[in-house]
């Protein structure tokens, strides 16, 4: 897939043109190997695989990792995996989530774009592996009504989530496009890394002029009164960009294929119900929310949320050399991270077929067999 801008106010128009394979050709290998997965886990003999024993499944308790939550909540990853020990352990940021499978204590994960590059260009391509989407778009430039434009961002603070998560890079990325500069003066603007339940307090309260952010937390600052200035589905082609994505350890899905594929036949399931039954997902999405965290989504904001996610199993690969530029143009990386093996669609492609969707394409990145 090669992104375009359809905004015509950015200055994404040429970039998001170019191809992926283009893009490729450009990308130069970053980071150093950081962390290693278990050796021998499974004492497998070379070419011998089999189901796990048990399988730890990392995610958040977010709207945007539904297909996750309710695959957990209503059992479908158990069914689907039988005797295998489902174990599910929950993150509140994506830098936590690739330490988790670096160091070997989580199996498979529902985790964003941009943690995604950052894990595999840390072990050197070698310690995980792109294995499915899970959900796209859900991500807005949302701010106080008074600004209209991006001019009007000048000497405001605008929020992100993490400092390099994917929705910082998007951010500081556009502002580049717009030749806003990022620090502080009456000229630039500020932009503070916040979780995102303090964001909305200090956009109630004035001191954030908004925010770059996911839902439901886009949704949360429209309620209290915050208006969108961009929705990111505005700069990729068919408004569809990676927002959740499923990665593996490298190790485990060459152990143990057969419950990599499992869980996803339970995400299919998962996202199946998302289509097929919006308002009873929208119910267990939400309890397991309040389960987990202890508080539940007003209606207006769970169902706005709803209406802004696609659900999909397709991880959208042939966005990730733009995403991987991203990083560079937004000042988290100094050069674009190689790409080459991140994509393994066997299994999916798989449960894909089984489901009658079309195959995923991993748009040249696919990992060596």
């Amino acid at each position: 897939m090669s992104p375009h801008v359809l905004r015509p106010d950015s200055g994404r128009r040429s970039s998001r043109r170019r191809t992926a394979a283009v893009l490729l050709a450009l990308l130069a290998t970053v980071g150093v190997l950081a962390g290693c997965t278990r050796a021998d886990e499974s004492g497998t003999a070379a070419g011998e695989t089999s189901p796990a024993a048990e399988v730890r499944l990392g995610y958040f308790p977010n709207i945007t990792h539904a297909p996750a939550l309710i695959g957990v909540e209503q059992g479908l990853f158990a069914e689907e995996l039988g005797d295998t020990t489902l174990t599910p352990q929950t993150f509140n940021a994506g830098p936590d989530q690739v330490n988790a499978l670096l160091g070997g204590s989580i199996d498979v994960s529902f985790i964003g774009s941009g943690p995604t590059i950052n894990a595999f260009a840390q072990s050197n391509g070698e310690a995980v592996r792109l294995v499915a989407g899970s959900t796209s778009a859900g991500a807005q430039l949302v701010v106080s009504p008074d600004i209209t434009s991006p001019e009007q961002l000048r000497g405001k603070t605008i929020a992100t989530p993490q400092l390099g998560n994917t929705q910082d890079v998007a951010l500081k990325t556009w502002l580049s496009e717009q030749d806003i500069p990022i620090g502080d003066g009456p000229d630039a603007v500020t932009v503070q890394n916040i979780e995102n339940p303090q964001t909305l307090d200090l956009f109630r309260s004035g001191q954030v002029a908004g925010g770059w952010l996911p839902e439901p937390w886009s949704s949360r600052l429209v309620d209290a009164g915050a208006s969108v200035l961009l929705d990111e589905r505005e700069l990729w082609e068919n408004g569809e960009f990676p927002t959740t994505v499923i990665i593996v350890r490298t190790e485990f899905l060459r152990d143990h294929p057969e419950t990599v594929e499992a869980i996803l036949r339970g995400e299919q399931r998962a996202i199946e119900l998302i289509r097929d039954q919006p308002d009873e997902a929208k119910t267990v999405t939400n309890a397991a929310i309040e389960e987990i965290t202890g508080n539940a989504l007003a209606q207006p904001i769970l169902d706005r949320a709803f209406t802004e996610l696609t659900f999909d199993s397709d991880p959208l690969a042939g966005t990730f050399p733009q995403l991987a530029q991203d990083a560079v143009t937004a000042g988290v990386a100094d050069s674009a991270a190689d790409l080459n093996g991140l994509v393994d669609l066997t299994a999916l492609n798989t449960v894909r077929e089984s489901a009658g969707e079309p195959a995923a394409d991993p748009a040249g990145l696919a990992a060596a067999n």
